[in-house]
């Protein structure tokens, strides 16, 4: 599996915010990545649907960034089920 990327797409952002993209989605991505294989690992032992696994995925990326940054992470919901269906697939 691809390790997941978080890309932010919000045009037209003040030069501030816009040196912030970076370092944030690279923040975002690396608790992304350690949380699909946290729930990859659980997967194996505890099964699960995909919604299951996606939420499991939501619940562990939240926790390994500062409270601040997710509370407002909202991670496409299709792309949290296609990583939990490739989960899935890996296991089996």
């Amino acid at each position: 599996m691809a390790e997941p990327h978080v890309t932010l797409s919000q045009p037209d952002l003040d030069p501030v915010p816009e040196k912030l993209r970076e370092p944030l989605e690279e923040q975002l991505s690396s608790a992304l990545q350690r949380a699909t294989e946290v729930v990859s690992r659980g997967y194996e032992r505890d099964g699960g649907s995909v919604d299951e696994v996606a939420e499991r995925l939501l619940v562990q990326t939240r926790e390994a960034l500062h409270p601040d940054i997710a509370a407002g992470f909202q991670p496409d919901r299709t792309e949290l089920r296609r990583i939990a269906e490739e989960i899935g697939r890996r296991a089996r």
